[in-house]
């Protein structure tokens, strides 16, 4: 982890999948053969990969109708349509081993109930997300006055999607406030090239990501 974490995973002799550097993190996280639950799963890449890459027994949530499709048509047949926001009722305590939550959680209207549906029903969870407080939003903030947007954070404040921006030390104090244990915290620095570093000090400053493992409850 301590070296820059490259481009694509060549998954078979035949295919290659491009994943991003956090889904490439999320990716040495899952144990082989483990049973996956991926939320606000897009079009698949991630689920794919695990599927073929790790033998994991995929399955994904995605409130998109298109790429629900899309995942349909890659191959994923165990995705369906569904709000997040509603939880997970249709799983049962403790049936998932991974329950992975990327990039979606700013996107919630009720993210700590989520985490607590996720802490239910998975063994272990994985959540990542942008860092508000990383140094270029600091920056754009104190010394322009304006709301932020950079490569984590593309969005206009007028057509942004996301409603729950947070920090790597906002996300440790809600971990503490629902009680669940961080079992590992991945600070990352996005680079050139799709790659990414960990970042070893002064993270809530300079990741601008973070990868969460999380314990489940017992």
């Amino acid at each position: 982890m301590a070296r820059a974490l490259q481009g694509a995973f060549l998954a078979s002799g035949e295919q290659t999948i491009h994943l991003s550097p956090e889904h490439r993190v999320i990716m040495g996280l899952v144990a082989e053969g483990s049973r996956v639950l991926d939320l606000g799963c897009g079009e698949g890449d991630l689920l794919q990969a695990l599927q073929v890459i790790k033998g994991v027994r995929a399955e994904g949530i995605e409130l998109s109708e298109a790429c629900v499709q899309a995942c349909v048509a890659a191959g994923l047949r165990n995705v369906h349509h569904g709000n997040l926001d509603e939880g997970l009722a249709d799983y049962a305590d403790h049936s998932v081993d991974y329950v992975i939550l990327t990039n979606t959680v700013q996107v919630l209207h009720r993210p700590a109930f989520l985490l607590q549906e996720m802490a239910r029903v998975g063994r272990h969870c994985i959540v990542g997300f942008p860092n508000f407080a990383h140094w270029q939003a600091r920056w754009q903030l104190a010394v322009r006055g304006r709301m932020p947007m950079t490569a984590r954070l593309p969005h206009a404040w007028y057509d942004s999607p996301n409603i729950h921006l947070t920090t790597l030390a906002d996300f440790r104090d809600l971990c503490r406030r629902l009680r669940l244990g961080i079992v590992r915290e991945i600070p990352l620095r996005t680079l050139p090239g799709n790659r990414c570093r960990v970042v070893r000090l002064f993270s809530n400053l300079l990741a601008d990501e973070a990868v969460f493992l999380l314990q489940g409850e017992e």
